[in-house]
């Protein structure tokens, strides 16, 4: 019997096939992934047309001090933070609650209809939502204000009034995602064990009962990976969304401000591409540094929920 440890070469050999099949699966992921991540660089450096990425002057960490001295950080971190708290929050409990409302439904036919019109808004483009919006809460031509005003109210001006937005701002962001969030949570349900439920409708608990203690305690695992990953995203603003709902009306920047529009704007109008990479590269490291706390804070709790 050959006893003799192989070598990286002859197993190079032997799954060159296989070796094949992954390479423009590699190829790709490096290209597109990490190959632009070269440009993190210009965080540290002035740009210029005339030098490029690589040949522009650096100027150490004068971008992130710009970002922090231009008096709107706090606000937008703030903004960014609170959003995605909200939306995390309030959006798990109803995927999670549309899962298990889809789980009890005994007809097959009204549930995949039902799941599918709710899978509907996720591929409407933001862009669409915000021409929708605008038709519902515009004070001139809004369904919603003209509803008000045959009930003989007076016009509410959502457009101008910024206390208004984070609830129509969470509306639209569970209306859009609530279909295709429940996804995994409707898979983690049905893969509970029916005989649970079998042994649990036998010692008298009923629906609601068997939800709570017996469905609620089976998804937790993938709830809270599913949290984790979301969280990796807290410093990241939805751009699609907060920039067709709100667009460039000053009057809401105070409630609907984030890291990402800010940045945009300030590309668009000082064409400053250093300050925007300087500003995307300081989200990144926050992320990655609140996913890296909030892993650990789970492996304190139950080393079996957490990513790593």
């Amino acid at each position: 019997m050959n006893t003799k440890k192989k070598g990286f070469f002859y197993h190079l050999y032997k799954y060159r096939v296989f070796l094949l099949m992954l390479l423009p699966g590699v190829a790709y992921t490096l290209l597109f992934y990490y190959y632009p991540m070269t440009g993190i660089v210009l965080a540290f450096k002035k740009y210029t047309y005339a030098g490029g990425i690589w040949g522009s002057k650096w100027n150490g960490l004068t971008n992130f001090k710009f970002f922090f001295k231009s008096g709107q950080a706090w606000r937008v971190i703030r903004n960014t933070v609170l959003y995605n708290l909200l939306f995390i929050c309030v959006g798990t409990v109803f995927q999670i609650a549309v899962a298990v409302f889809l789980t009890e439904i005994k007809s097959r036919t009204f549930r995949k209809v039902s799941q599918s019109f709710m899978f509907l808004p996720h591929f409407i483009s933001w862009v669409i939502v915000g021409v929708m919006a605008f038709n519902i809460f515009s004070s001139d031509y809004g369904i919603l204000n003209r509803l008000i005003e045959a009930l003989g109210g007076n016009k509410i001006p959502f457009y101008t009034t910024p206390s208004a937005w984070p609830g129509i701002l969470l509306f639209f962001n569970i209306w859009k995602g609530i279909g295709y969030g429940s996804v995994m949570y409707l898979a983690a349900i049905m893969g509970v064990d029916t005989e649970i439920y079998e042994s649990a409708a036998i010692d008298g608990a009923n629906v609601f009962q068997r939800i709570i203690h017996v469905t609620i305690p089976s998804i937790m695992p993938t709830v809270v990976i599913l949290f984790l990953l979301s969280i990796g995203g807290i410093f990241r603003g939805n751009f699609d969304m907060f920039y067709n709902l709100v667009g460039s009306n000053g009057l809401l920047y105070g409630y609907t401000d984030v890291i990402d529009t800010l940045a945009f704007r300030a590309l668009i109008s000082s064409n400053d591409f250093g300050m925007s990479s300087a500003i995307g590269f300081m989200q990144s490291v926050m992320c990655f540094i609140t996913v890296i706390l909030a892993n650990k804070l789970v492996s304190l709790y139950d080393r079996d929920y957490t990513l790593f």
